[in-house]
């Protein structure tokens, strides 16, 4: 079979018996338990840390926690979060619907992309690369996208996540580097980053100008077809298009800590809080690398951490009411008025 006619279990991740079969590989499951017990080890270490601090004040951990969230004026922090979530939402989709017309599906409209990556949301709740699915399965049925066409626009805007966190991070550095070497008190942090940021910049002209030029090599890879397509122009955009929901994430974090009582600047969150968004991204159960991180930059404060698990919390479940908003929708233009229309077709 060619590529450009694949099967449906080409599309969805995991949908294949083969994939069944290597998620279920004793590498796979080693792979699995070594996640768990590095998150179970970050939890432990960030309960250290306050317990700690806890002990300052002559407290135990749950207490000190009781009293920091007590303080907390939870009806401006909502008043915060929910306009963010929804604010996020509508760039979010924005970015996604341009890559996806630019690379799968030009005729594809902004209002037909807002079901699909709402329901996303819900998906992702389980599984990540579920919620991808949902993507390409709509472009399959509706625009003859293959998915491993439509599954190199998601890699390419993975890669451009990380390259802007990174940008904005090394902004945030360059202004504020006295408070990196401040916060560098458990790790080197004022030659971590400059060096990460450092070699992100001299990565990605090197990235553009191989897939761009010559042939051969991971040039041919079909699931890398976007990035053979992408122009400089796109990789700029995807970054300009992302930059509002980074702008309001150290907005947001940084008046949700102050409503917790906790003295932070703009400054700060410019800094930090895309590598700490980096850090959320390593495959370890709930976030548990950028917990750990955000007691190493903010040592006075250990309680952050589990701030910031209430906050992501909030965040993915508000998207995911977003998305049940638009599940009706969504069912029928992935499967159909009620989604029975690609049930009957399987079985008749």
């Amino acid at each position: 079979m060619s590529e450009e006619t694949p099967t449906d279990d080409t599309l969805v991740p995991g949908a294949s018996g083969d994939r069944n079969d290597r998620a279920k590989s004793p590498w796979s499951i080693l792979f699995r338990v070594a996640t768990w017990l590095l998150a179970a080890g970050c939890f432990y270490l960030v309960y250290g840390k306050i317990e700690e601090a806890a002990a300052r004040d002559g407290l135990n951990a749950w207490q000190y926690l009781v009293e920091f969230f007590g303080e907390a004026d939870w009806v401006f922090w909502l008043a915060l979060m929910i306009p963010y979530s929804v604010f996020f939402f509508l760039v979010d989709s924005h970015v996604t619907w341009r890559v996806v017309r630019w690379f799968n599906a030009p005729e594809l409209k902004f209002t037909s992309m807002l079901p699909i990556r709402a329901s996303a949301y819900i998906l992702s709740l389980v599984n990540e690369q579920v919620g991808k699915g949902a993507m390409t399965l709509y472009l399959l049925r509706h625009h003859k996208v293959p998915g491993w066409r439509a599954l190199s626009s998601m890699i390419l805007l993975g890669l451009m996540e990380i390259f802007q966190l990174l940008l904005f991070s090394a902004i945030g550095v360059a202004l504020n580097f006295q408070l990196v070497v401040e916060a560098s008190t458990q790790w080197p942090l004022d030659v971590i980053l400059p060096a990460v940021m450092l070699f992100a910049f001299v990565y990605l002209p090197v990235h553009i100008v191989y897939f761009r030029t010559g042939e051969g090599g991971l040039r041919e890879k079909p699931i890398l077809t976007a990035f053979r397509q992408a122009r400089p122009v796109h990789y700029f955009l995807i970054v300009l298009f992302k930059a509002p929901n980074l702008i309001g994430a150290v907005i947001v974090y940084t008046f949700a800590l102050e409503l917790f009582q906790v003295d932070v600047s703009l400054g700060q969150m410019l800094a930090f809080l895309p590598v700490i968004f980096l850090a959320a991204a390593l495959p370890l159960p709930f976030h548990a690398g950028a917990l750990v991180l955000w007691t190493v930059l903010f040592p006075d404060y250990p309680e952050v951490a589990v701030f910031s698990f209430v906050m992501h919390t909030f965040f993915v479940l508000f998207n995911a009411s977003i998305g049940v908003l638009f599940l009706p929708r969504a069912n029928r233009e992935l499967f159909g008025v009620g989604g029975f229309r690609v049930g009957r077709s399987r079985t008749g």
